[in-house]
């Protein structure tokens, strides 16, 4: 049989010793490889962190579904500003042929003749791209041709 002291030095030299100044010991030694050890499990959780087929499927669904509500109502929205461009444009033009009128004694041949006599700056654009006879209904269901 083996005395105490014989075990002991056994273990100390297998580096299995329950003294506190080992367990320091293994302590700091562990420390000093612990940056490499967390940057090495870092890089392992970024990699292994990801997203499933099935998430990314979910994802893209949601967005498909926001953008199919979105999208008419944005269309709906553009529309409706233009055509109110459009009432305005045409309520300016009744108002400066009431003026042209007044002052010259008679209507003018063209929208040119408004451009020349210096009550508009330039023939404005439509908007929506609709002429006067046209029997399209806007947006808010009156006939273009009754504006």
């Amino acid at each position: 049989m083996c005395t105490r002291n014989q075990m002991a030095s056994h273990w100390t030299k297998r580096g299995n010793t329950v003294t506190g100044e080992h367990r320091k010991q293994k302590a700091v030694s562990s420390n000093q490889s612990s940056p490499a050890r967390r940057l090495l499990t870092a890089h392992r959780s970024l990699v292994e962190r990801g997203f499933t087929l099935l998430e990314l499927m979910i994802v893209i669904s949601v967005i498909i579904i926001l953008v199919s509500v979105a999208l008419p109502q944005y269309q709906k929205t553009v529309m409706h500003a233009r055509e109110t461009v459009l009432k305005d444009d045409l309520h300016k033009m009744r108002d400066l042929l009431d003026q042209y009128a007044a002052d010259k004694g008679k209507l003018p041949q063209s929208l040119d003749d408004l451009v020349s006599a210096g009550y508009l700056r330039g023939v404005p654009k439509d908007p929506t791209d609709v002429h006067s006879s046209s029997g399209d209904v806007s947006s808010e269901g009156t006939p273009y041709s009754e504006w």
